[in-house]
């Protein structure tokens, strides 16, 4: 029976690009509602279009993990799945420590996409010695003068930073120093970290910045249409309306890369 699709081994010689590996789960995520409605096969331009890439650059990024649809029948779903889960590490466990348990900490630790997606909330560590011993999504709040053991007792190499900004150099150096080698941060800070160490960053305050820049240019562009438009009926061209922004908001929001390489990145859904 075919399969839809051939395959040679993966080029991990010449390794995937960071561009292609941050939309593998993009991918995954399409893959895995398309398998939960029991589809077969799916083409290049349905994928594509359910992760939100073209589907030119979907099949480039497929060639990374050697793999090609058949032409007229399409990608095998459920194969993709299995192929993009181990490119990620997704076929084993991933135990995860969450460092900081307030709000937004705990809202990390009830968030259940992580053991969906191949991630177990191994322990949850806060400052505060009024926390300890609390349950938060089933799992007691241990105290950070434990942190250590709690990374070496379970083998963790991938921490969740939810601190105010001010803790979060110090937690990130005690995780590292217990052998994490992976960091989500979510605090409002950069992070310093020795080379072999991966950030991520997520910053939603940076995100609501870039979309407010986003709306602040789309009613730059329909004042001045409008103010165009105004002119052609007079007669004659009118010159663009200089915008003004209103008062408080950011003119421009400035995106660049930071010492950790890290990029702004949101959860998902």
């Amino acid at each position: 029976m075919a399969t839809g699709r051939t395959h040679r081994p993966a080029t991990r010689s010449r390794g995937i690009p960071e561009a292609t590996v941050a939309r593998l789960p993009l991918y995954l995520r399409a893959l895995t509602a398309l398998s939960e409605r029991s589809v077969p096969t799916v083409s290049s331009e349905e994928l594509a279009a359910a992760a939100g890439v073209n589907s030119a650059k979907l099949r480039k990024d497929f060639s990374y993990l050697g793999s090609y649809g058949t032409r007229g029948v399409g990608y095998d779903v459920e194969y993709l799945v299995y192929q993009i889960s181990r490119e990620l590490g997704l076929t084993q466990d991933w135990p995860v420590v969450i460092v900081g348990i307030g709000n937004l900490g705990a809202a990390l630790a009830n968030y259940g996409g992580f053991a969906s997606r191949g991630f177990r909330v191994a322990a949850l560590i806060d400052a505060d010695p009024a926390m300890a011993g609390k349950p938060v999504a089933g799992i007691p709040v241990q105290h950070t003068d434990d942190l250590e053991k709690i990374i070496e007792d379970n083998g963790v190499s991938i921490g969740v930073i939810a601190t105010p900004a001010g803790a979060a150099q110090q937690v990130s150096e005690r995780l590292i120093a217990a052998g994490v080698t992976s960091i989500l941060n979510f605090a409002p800070t950069v992070l310093s970290v020795p080379d072999g160490v991966d950030v991520r960053k997520v910053d939603l305050s940076i995100e609501l910045q870039i979309l407010a820049f986003h709306e602040q240019r789309k009613a730059g562009e329909e004042a001045a249409a409008s103010a165009a438009s105004g002119g052609s009926s007079a007669g004659g061209a009118a010159p663009a309306a200089a915008v003004v922004p209103p008062a408080g908001r950011a003119t421009a929001v400035a995106r660049k890369g930071n010492p950790d390489g890290d990029v702004p990145a949101v959860m998902p859904a």
